[in-house]
């Protein structure tokens, strides 16, 4: 039997907003924002005019199986197609939930039936193979992961018809990372203000969003891969006076995912460049040139004595064995960058 291809947030929202719609969905998983924009929609396809007779929401921690199901099977007055959306059914108590399955194995077919699980996985025992027996569409609402944040970027800016310059994508990476709701918003805040076909550069970057195309974790680890004293200090002299935008635990993180993965370039045998980036898991060439640059400036050696350093780092930066100004500790990490020799 064929797998069942699985349905994508950027496919069944184009879709809902089109009005092509199945008789039911259930929606679920640990992301909420996928799942809230998606109730949103199917709110929409009834208009406002229409809503006291075409849409009924349920809220799982005050409603039963008994009355969503009666709502669902009770024929539309004066609308063509209605839609029960049930909201927050995490909520619902599993036995109540799997009284549910006996709809969904066969739906009204004038009725968009919606259960919609925030933040959670589905529950009840019979529920989705039920739901899948009677057609319905599952999409689950999965969490952002930082080793696939770059393509999801990519993917999303050219969703809304604009191009993006890598360097764009690792700023807004570096600095947005997996908060899918921020990252949504910002790329919708950049369609409006720079128009469809659009390139996003560093500078639209900065001048929109609010982050310094030159001083920024991404122009750091450019800065140490090069041993570049001068352009390390500088940025770190920015970041001192502007703490609130560049917290020291994202600097933690992109210079533990950096070091971390220059010792994968290390130990990756193949001196090909395309064998380099499958083994870090990039995406462009133009990836892999701090890597390069960094693999010159520090053997294997150093790179472990380094990422030791950060791990020292990172528990000061906590307070144990330590109660120095983070960027005091960050400025001592920086010099030990540059001057460790060996694993001592």
């Amino acid at each position: 039997m064929a797998t069942q291809q699985a349905v994508t947030f950027a496919s069944l929202r184009a879709s809902v907003a089109k009005g092509q719609v199945a008789g039911s969905y259930i929606l679920h998983g640990e992301e909420g924002y996928f799942t809230d924009e998606l109730v949103k929609l199917f709110e929409a396809l009834v208009p406002e005019a229409d809503r006291d007779f075409g849409l009924f929401t349920f809220y799982g921690p005050t409603s039963d199986a008994t009355t969503i199901i009666g709502a669902a099977r009770s024929f539309p007055m004066m609308v063509e197609r209605q839609v029960v959306i049930v909201k927050e059914a995490q909520a619902m108590r599993a036995d109540e939930v799997n009284k549910l399955s006996a709809y969904l194995a066969s739906p009204s077919s004038t009725t968009v039936f919606v259960l919609a699980f925030r933040g959670a996985q589905a529950k009840g025992r019979d529920l989705l193979s039920s739901a899948r027996k009677g057609g319905a569409v599952v999409f689950e609402s999965k969490k952002l992961r930082d080793n696939s944040i770059g393509p999801i970027i990519e993917s999303i800016v050219r969703e809304k018809g604009l191009n993006i310059e890598p360097k764009g994508i690792a700023m807004l990476s570096e600095y947005i990372g997996t908060d899918a709701s921020r990252l949504y918003n910002e790329i919708d805040k950049l369609s409006l203000i720079l128009g469809k076909g659009a390139m996003v550069t560093p500078e639209a970057i900065e001048r929109n969003i609010g982050i310094s195309k030159d001083y920024n974790n991404f122009e750091l680890v450019s800065a140490i891969a090069a041993r570049d004293m001068k352009r390390m200090f500088t940025i770190l002299a920015y970041f001192r006076s502007n703490p609130k935008a560049n917290p020291v635990v994202m600097t933690t993180s992109a210079l533990f995912n950096f070091f971390s993965g220059l010792l994968i370039y290390h130990f990756t045998p193949s001196k090909s460049p395309s064998d380099k980036m499958d083994a870090l898991g990039l995406k462009w060439q133009g990836q892999l040139r701090d890597y390069e640059t960094g693999a010159r400036n520090y053997n294997a050696y150093i790179n472990i004595g380094i990422i030791a350093e950060l791990r020292r780092f990172d528990r000061m930066t906590k307070g144990i064995g330590s109660r120095q100004n983070e960027f005091d500790l960050l400025h001592n990490l920086l010099y030990r960058i540059l001057t460790i020799r060996s694993l001592s």
